[in-house]
């Protein structure tokens, strides 16, 4: 069960990356805030009819959990309007490599301290160089990026 998730998370993650090239595209031609406002009412649509036909019933409403877990969906709206001002100016691949190190580097602090009711997961030896094979992979990428921008 542990690998399909990873698998599951891994083509998410892909799909992370045509959204975000399709978005950038898409917010050249119309704006970066109509871009955003397509993909979250798409976006709440989708998960309105999803919720509609398969979300089994839950003992809690939005209204009874800690008001503070509202919260999350907030965070949204700046990870799409800085990807598509991103994708324009620096390529999706460097654009989203970036994302995974913000991303893994937060998780890692949210898991050593069991922020936000996590269970804390100590930061470790393994853990460190996998952020910083991370932070090497995206120099290189940028590094590339920008020679072949060079050379073009």
């Amino acid at each position: 069960m542990t690998l399909i998730m990873i698998l599951l998370a891994v083509c998410g993650g892909a799909t992370l990356s045509i959204q975000a090239v399709i978005n950038g595209q898409l917010g050249n031609s119309v704006g970066v805030f109509k871009s955003a406002f397509l993909t979250f009412s798409v976006g709440a649509l989708v998960t309105a009819l999803l919720i509609f036909f398969f979300e089994p019933k839950q003992a809690a409403t939005l209204l009874d959990v800690p008001k503070w877990q509202l919260l999350g969906a907030m965070f949204g709206v700046p990870y799409i309007v800085i990807m598509v001002l991103a994708v324009q100016r620096i390529g999706t691949a460097v654009a989203t490599v970036a994302v995974i190190f913000g991303q893994l580097t937060m998780s890692m602090l949210i898991d050593n301290f069991g922020w936000l009711g996590n269970a804390a997961i100590p930061f470790s030896p393994s853990r460190l160089g996998a952020v910083v094979c991370l932070g090497i992979a995206l120099v290189f990428i940028y590094s590339g990026s920008k020679s072949s921008a060079d050379r073009a």
